[in-house]
This record gives structure tokens, sequence and C-alpha cells, in this order.
């Protein structure tokens, strides 16, 4: 079995914080800090008003909260005063998500969201509808989406050192959710992240024009009823390397690794590169299946990958 030296376990370093409600109470003055002004807050809404249209930071003291906020302008940093010690628990806005972003831009350091959930099964830790953004040493969790994204074409997400762990759903009546699911962007980069046990949907799903996938792993051997690793379902051009990706027993769809343009080619995919890989299935797990399952007539430039016995290169569907 591969060594995870090279890959960021965040999980494993977050999950031996001691966490509690009363972290929070115990903190000197109000949790949530704009660093520029020294503005202190009850509640990170007030915290996130405060900023408004222009650019700010809010450090967030350790502890567990049920807070949620809308930023609608501006651009603002949500930043764990402790990575690993601010955790979200719960709390929704406009029944979508605990940090609803539609401003400039916004980045997310160092935070941890669990039990995110709402009546339509998108319940996510983020919930991006325009702008950039950039999430670093965070934890989604134990939630129905992790990072869910809308529709911006101009603007760019970035995902690094960040940890998804049970998170998708394929319950709810519009369809499931993933751990992450990229609507029409101009690009996404994940790097140096950690996806594992899935409950459902598929781990990275994203309609980005571009895409990089970068030394990430993802470990599907407690998922649950989950589908492909990583899916680009109108085509993408970019980049999928020195990813380490295992396959699980509880499948809801095994057929593929990784699916380019199931949903139809709405760009093309040739600018899209799948090499330095290594692909296998969880130790007892005996089945054929596809790394790279392309639809449409794009052909993707699949470079050397070291696949398990039983899983095919590549196939056109």
């Amino acid at each position: 079995m591969q060594s995870f030296k090279r890959l960021p376990i965040v999980a494993t370093a977050l999950a031996v914080l001691a966490l509690s409600s009363s972290m929070a109470e115990a903190q000197q003055g109000a949790p949530f800090v704009v660093v520029e002004t020294g503005q202190q807050f009850a509640r990170l809404q007030d915290a996130v008003n405060a900023i408004g249209d222009g650019a700010g930071t809010v450090r967030i003291a350790p502890g567990r909260y049920g807070d949620c906020s809308v930023q609608g302008a501006g651009d603002i940093a949500y930043v764990a005063a402790t990575p690993g010690q601010a955790v979200f628990d719960g709390g929704t806005c406009e029944g979508k998500g605990t940090l609803v972003l539609r401003g400039r831009s916004a980045r997310v350091e160092g935070l941890v969201f669990t039990n995110i959930k709402v009546p339509d099964f998108n319940g996510a830790g983020i919930r991006l509808e325009h702008g950039n953004l950039a999430v670093s040493q965070s934890w989604f969790r134990d939630s129905q989406q992790g990072v869910l994204a809308g529709e911006d074409t101009s603007a760019t997400i970035t995902i690094d050192k960040s940890t998804f762990t049970r998170l998708g759903t394929c319950e709810g009546p519009g369809g499931c959710a993933h751990s992450i699911y990229i609507g029409n962007y101009g690009a996404l980069t994940v790097t140096r992240s950690r996806f594992e046990a899935g409950r459902g949907g598929h781990y990275v799903k994203s309609r980005a024009a571009q895409v990089g996938v970068i030394n990430n792993s993802f470990d599907d051997t407690a998922g649950r009823a989950t589908n492909y690793m990583i899916d680009l379902p109108g085509g993408a051009s970019g980049q999928i390397t020195d990813n380490w990706f295992v396959q699980g027993q509880n499948k809801e769809n095994y057929s593929a690794f990784i699916a380019v343009a199931a949903e139809g080619a709405q760009r093309s995919s040739a600018g899209l590169s799948v090499a330095s890989n290594d692909a296998r299935f969880a130790p007892g797990v005996s089945r054929e299946s596809t790394f790279v399952g392309v639809w449409g007539g794009d052909t993707v430039q699949i470079g050397t990958n070291k696949l398990a016995a039983g899983l095919k290169r590549s196939d056109r569907r």
C-alpha cells in the first residue's frame, strides 16, 4: 500500500482537538474580531456587516458556534485564530449553508464545518454564489455538501490542504449532493487535500472550464453509495495529476474513477491531461472498472498512471 507521507492528513491533526461550546464562552471579549479595526462582535453576521463593501479579516476565536453569515459585498477573510478549533456546527443562512458568499472575494482559513443540513439536501459549509474563493486548512464533515458553488465564469476557486469527510447524499428530490460541487466557474484548483468516506454523490463534481486536481487523496474505502471520484460533466481543460485514488466496495456506480463529459460536451476536453496518478481498489474489493471514462469525441491526454489489476486505462462511452 502506498505511503501517505507526501499528503497532508488534515483530518488526523484536527480530530485530536477537544472542542466544546464552553470554549467560546471562555474567550476574553467577543469571539468575532475585525482585525483591521479591532472591533469585536458576538455574532459573525455583525462582523461581516461591519466590513461591508470594503476589505477586512474576521478572526474567529476557538469555540463551537451555531452562527452563519451572508456576505453580499466586499473582500472578506474568515480566519481561525487557532486552526481547527473554530467549529461551525449546524448553523445555516437562507436555507443554504453556513457561509453564503456573493461578494467580490472570500478567504476561509482553518475553520471546521459540521452537521450542515437543510430541507432541500444541499446544505453546505460554504455556499458560493459569486466572486473568488480561497479555502485552506479547513475541514468539512458530516454534512450534505462541503463546498457548493454557483456560476461566475470570471472567478476562480482554490482549495488547499483541506479535508472532506462523510459528505454527499442522493436522498434529495433534486438529485445528489457532493463533497465539492462547482457550477460554471472560470477555474477550480484543488491541491494537497483529502476526500474520504463519502455518503453519496461524487467527491469532486465541477463544471468549471479549467480544472487542476493535484496531489490529493481520494479514499473511498469507507464510502457508502458513492459514485465517481471526479466528475467533469460538461468537459474541461487542465490537469488531474499526482493523486491517489482508492475505490471502495459500497458504490452506487463503480464504472469509472473519473468521468469526462458524461452530461454532454459543453466544452472541449482535448486540453485535459490525466497523468502520474495511482489508482486501485480497496483491500478485498475484486471487480473491473475504468480509470477515465470519456463521453463524446474529444481525446483526453492520458499519460502514465499506476493502475491496479482490473482497472482499464480508459474507454469511450
